[in-house]
């Protein structure tokens, strides 16, 4: 283990992958990609939040179905979303009669579940381990930003926080997608204050954890098809090619995000892109990972990217730390 970064002598499998999304995902680019599609922001629940709650439920229950698997057959769930006290992922899977970890990494939280899942399985702890991960738009604007009847005006900087899950089983045994390596993030501060940009504050701590995975690996982005973060978005995309191009760190022709991957820009008002712990995950589950599977993708590292505030600390003037975690993940055992 270097200083952030573990690489497996023995990298576990991807074994099962599902993603779930809602309307506005659906009309999205990659909209064929979801296991399953929800019209119905309630998804049939009373509220939005049991809504999100059964967005989680479903993504599990899809994803041990893909492997043929049996709840019994998964030895620990790690789960997370936006919402206080991660009550979209307790309410969701309280089901689930299965050790439970719940984790909190905001828009990154599906790939600490990943990591997470992969150590456990590396180190001999898990057989498998399942992560899952959510967001909903409504239960976010709800919680993070005003009254959702409210109307307010979004500036350019915002982004669409995606109706959107994905769940992944991760198992010491099995074919690829692999899991290689992890890089543990660290919350980084650039002193950014204004909620409503958080691709300018996450940026610094997505670049931070990708020069950590390079400079304690000696790869670079020449050896990867893609270097993934998780939302990103317009505004913080730009200026993560802009810190890489300060010390030297091509990252352009490699980068993509799933914020800005999720959304037709030009068609779907998102403005600056789509967020939420939900869109990373569903790209993840839906995309990169068949994608992997099938070999038409070899190597990439997935470093989502989580915005670590609360309204209450918003509204008091402190600045939004963040953290990015990343995993390398490939279609290759060695």
């Amino acid at each position: 283990m270097h200083k952030a970064t573990t690489i497996f002598p023995h990298p576990p499998s991807i074994i099962t992958s599902a993603a779930v999304g809602g309307k506005k995902e659906h009309e999205g680019p990659y909209g064929d990609r979801f296991d399953k599609i929800n019209d119905d922001p309630y998804f049939t629940a009373e509220t939005f939040e049991q809504g999100e709650s059964q967005l989680q439920k479903q993504a599990v229950r899809i994803a041990l179905e893909k492997a043929d698997l049996k709840e019994d057959d998964i030895d620990v769930l790690i789960g997370g979303d936006l919402l206080d006290q991660c009550v979209g992922t307790t309410y969701g899977l309280r089901d689930y009669h299965l050790p439970f970890i719940g984790i909190y990494s905001a828009c990154s939280t599906m790939s600490e579940g990943l990591l997470l899942a992969s150590m456990l399985t590396a180190g001999g702890f898990a057989g498998r381990a399942m992560a899952v991960s959510s967001s909903h738009f409504c239960t976010a604007e709800r919680q993070y930003r005003m009254p959702l009847n409210y109307g307010g005006q979004r500036p350019p900087t915002s982004q669409w926080t995606a109706t959107a899950g994905g769940a992944l089983a991760v198992s010491a045994e099995g074919g690829p997608p692999y899991v290689r390596g992890a890089t543990i993030g660290r919350i980084v501060d650039m002193g950014v204050t204004d909620a409503n940009n958080m691709g300018a504050a996450m940026a610094p701590a997505a670049y931070s954890t990708i020069r950590d995975f390079f400079e304690d690996t000696k790869l670079s982005p020449a050896d990867f098809d893609h270097i993934v973060t998780g939302d990103l978005g317009k505004v913080g995309s730009r200026l993560l090619w802009q810190l890489g191009d300060n010390e030297g760190l091509d990252l352009r022709s490699t980068h993509l995000d799933c914020g800005l991957m999720i959304y037709d820009s030009d068609k779907q008002d998102v403005h600056a892109g789509g967020s939420g712990c939900g869109c990373a995950a569903s790209m993840l589950c839906g995309y990169f990972i068949p994608e992997l599977r099938q070999g038409r993708l070899k190597n990439i590292l997935f470093a989502a990217t989580g915005a670590l505030l609360s309204p209450t600390v918003s509204q008091q003037g402190e600045s939004i730390p963040s953290v990015s975690h990343l995993v390398w993940l490939s279609s290759d055992k060695e």
